[in-house]
């Protein structure tokens, strides 16, 4: 099949369906621009989502990823990166091996084809001009014919009129001669230019067009095989990057198996296990008389009694309650800032010299010792392991520093030697302090270690100095420390120890003991202490009545030994105990 021989009269829709081609090409082209582009913008948002749940630097998130979990989601959200990177892989190859391959191809198709036809029209008005060629002969021809019948139809009237002299009877014999001369060259005229045309026209439908449609023909299947090629590359181009997908995937589920349940939880254990005991039982307490409440020896406030040295404060003991029971406290104080307090013990008794080094804050102790004993000890190894990182790297700067000089005095060309004892001063010093802060953390660490494994009665008393340091904010002059079996010694230091007096700043950093009962109330209405400091009560419920309303619109009541708080005087009945106040009524 030859589009010259069987589409030779088809010039005009060849043109045609070859422009066609090209737009069905451009149109490809346009496809996989727009594919690419949507791939650069999958891959920048996949990007963007991993680079989002990435932990940040220096934060909170960063501790989270010692999880298995954890670890194997970043290890997802890295595979997702690099999942990524394949796409961004099929953009870039796609634009290369095809969109900029077909692109150029195009132009140079354009460039063919405009030749070719510029060639067929050439022929075409080749062979026109040939036919109008013939046609012109052919006319003249005809009309140099009817010229010579009329000039022989006029000389044989002529010649037959015997009235015509002889002259013009001989002038119109010649006048038919050269019309019939005339006639003859027209007709030899005519008969080479129709003989030149049929070449020409044998030439142009057999030899020309052929030849012209057949290169079209040629260039329209390069271009129906070139975009197929290019078909197969847009699928080729995405198969290349399946085993890379393919690894990321697996990875993600090695990362989703190595998960281990039971290594997180305990993980879970060392974040946050205290070292404490389980507090032990509770005595029981006797208030069977009247109004009088009597605290019992043997009752866990006492508790870190037992015939240890307690820790004072200004020659003022108190027991502690255990750290996890929490007093509800009123309203009132809570509106009181406790800085305000503390300020104001400050300025009206006499100062106290020194307190327990503390961080500026709120931070904590710098020895952590508001810490439960476990989490302290890993809190002190994190601190020493993070100083001789510091020793260590501190060191090797000063080694190279050394080095730099031993070269700089064997080679004085190379510099000045002298230039580096300032920086190996600085990087002396440096270690020095760093040894000193560490040798401070690894005492601490090593009192820390040294009690830990005595779980027993001592670790109820370390439960209430953990309450103590938490909810107090200066200690004696002198700087305590609990010894391994768990009583408390004194560091004397230059200053002289001052005894504070009692003062309800005090009252404050030191549990209070309980208020004696003054009476009882009988709760008219059920009240919800949502807020801080307040007591739930039923409707019909009686309580010990330990404080009453001070014109603030509030009474203080105790349920039991742990529950105490503030109600509205108008929800309950008070009877007051006449020893106490005479006997009054609030309804």
């Amino acid at each position: 099949m030859s589009w010259g021989t069987e589409l030779w009269d088809q010039f005009d829709n060849l043109e045609k369906h070859t422009q066609w081609g090209i737009d069905v090409l451009e149109k490809f082209i346009k496809f996989v621009k727009e594919r690419t582009e949507i791939e650069l913008s999958y891959a920048k948002q996949l990007r963007n989502l991993s680079k989002k749940y990435q932990p940040k630097k220096n934060s909170k998130e960063e501790e989270e990823y010692r999880y298995t979990s954890t670890r194997a989601f970043l290890a997802t959200l890295n595979e997702m990166n690099d999942y990524a990177g394949q796409h961004e892989v099929i953009s870039e190859n796609m634009t290369s091996l095809i969109t900029g391959e077909l692109t150029r191809y195009v132009q140079e198709l354009k460039q063919e084809r405009k030749s070719h036809f510029h060639d067929g029209r050439k022929a075409q008005q080749h062979i026109e001009t040939c036919w109008k060629q013939l046609e012109a002969s052919k006319r003249r021809f005809e009309r140099d014919c009817k010229e010579a019948d009329r000039a022989q139809q006029y000389f044989e009237k002529m010649d037959a009129d015997i009235n015509v002299t002889k002259a013009d009877v001989e002038k119109a014999r010649q006048q038919a001669q050269l019309r019939h001369q005339m006639a003859e060259d027209s007709k030899a005229e005519y008969s080479s230019t129709l003989q030149k045309f049929n070449s020409e026209q044998h030439d142009h439908y057999y030899t020309h067009i052929p030849n012209i449609f057949q290169k079209i023909q040629e260039m329209e299947e390069r271009r129906i095989v070139r975009i197929g090629e290019s078909m197969k590359t847009f699928a080729e181009v995405d198969r290349q990057v399946i085993p890379i997908i393919g690894k990321c995937l697996d990875e993600i589920t090695k990362a989703a198996e190595s998960i281990d349940h039971k290594n997180d939880s305990q993980l879970v254990i060392e974040a946050f296990k205290s070292g404490f005991e389980p507090p032990g039982d509770i005595d029981f307490e006797d208030f069977t008389q009247p109004m009088k409440r009597t605290v019992s020896e043997s009752s866990l406030s006492n508790s870190r009694g037992d015939g240890k040295s307690e820790l004072k404060f200004g020659g003022k003991s108190k027991g502690k309650l255990w750290p996890f029971i929490k007093k509800n406290k009123s309203p009132k104080q809570q509106k009181e800032p406790l800085s305000h307090r503390f300020n104001e013990f400050m300025t009206s008794k006499p100062k106290i010299h020194c307190f327990r080094s503390l961080k500026r804050g709120g931070a904590g102790p710098e020895d952590f010792s508001h810490l439960p004993p476990e989490q302290r000890r890993k809190k002190l190894q994190q601190k020493v392991d993070e100083l001789n990182k510091d020793i260590q790297k501190e060191m090797d700067q000063r080694d190279a520093l050394t080095k730099m000089k031993d070269v700089y005095i064997k080679n004085p060309q190379m510099g000045d030697a002298a230039s580096v004892d300032h920086r190996l001063a600085e990087l002396g010093q440096n270690i020095e302090k760093l040894r000193l802060e560490a040798q401070k953390f690894e005492g601490w660490l090593a009192e820390v270690e040294g009690r830990l494994p005595m779980r027993n009665e001592q670790a109820r008393r370390q439960s209430g100095l953990y309450e103590a340091q938490n909810t107090s904010a200066v200690n004696s002059c002198a700087q305590d420390r609990e010894s391994p079996d768990g009583s408390y010694t004194e560091e004397q230091s230059q200053e002289t120890e001052m005894k504070v007096p009692a003062t309800d700043f005090d009252d404050e950093f030191d549990d209070e003991e309980p208020l004696p009962t003054i009476g009882t109330c009988k709760a008219l209405y059920t009240f919800e202490g949502q807020n801080e400091g307040t007591i739930s009560v039923a409707e019909g419920e009686m309580l010990y009545v330990i404080e009453e309303d001070k014109g603030d619109g509030w009474t203080r009541i105790r349920r039991n030994e742990d529950e105490e708080g503030y109600v509205p005087t108008s929800y309950v009945e008070v009877y007051l105990d006449k020893n106490a106040k005479g006997a009054m009524t609030y309804i």
